[in-house]
């Protein structure tokens, strides 16, 4: 079976809000991508994400966008052979007070380096949601200075 997985964490905000930290560039270069982000996550829009751990921006596909549930991506593998796809999703919890945001992302081979990549990647995604959930809920880059 190929490697996938789901991270997910709770954040204190309704999930229009939270949408919008991941949709909106200008938040999302405030406490995810390092070296910035440039275009709205729409469907059928193609953005560019920047890391400064990661150098060199590059393309992120939208597939589907839909306020305030859904931002379904694919982007290219860093070993070149293909793309994946991350899908997140926002569940109203508490009446809508807060929003259960989860990241899941498969494609990689069934072989050791696609293990490699895709344990490489879930450790990333669960550091982009607390680093999310700490804009969100607090204005705080967690990253800041984390890979410069």
């Amino acid at each position: 079976m190929a490697p996938g997985f789901t991270v997910w964490i709770h954040v204190a905000r309704p999930p229009a809000a939270v949408f919008e930290a991941v949709a909106d560039p200008a938040q999302l270069s405030r406490y995810f991508t390092t070296g910035g982000a440039t275009g709205r996550l729409e469907s059928d829009a193609t953005a560019q994400w920047d890391f400064h751990d990661f150098p060199g921006a590059f393309p992120v596909r939208v597939l589907e966008a839909k306020m305030p549930d859904r931002i379904r991506l694919a982007w290219f593998r860093s070993d070149g052979s293909g793309e994946n796809e991350v899908d997140f999703t926002f569940e109203a919890v508490d009446d809508g007070a807060r929003t259960k945001v989860s990241v899941s992302e498969s494609g990689w081979a069934d072989d050791a380096a696609g293990r490699k990549a895709s344990y490489d990647n879930c450790m990333g995604w669960s550091q982009m949601l607390m680093a999310l959930k700490a804009w969100a809920e607090h204005a705080i880059n967690l990253r800041e200075g984390a890979y410069k």
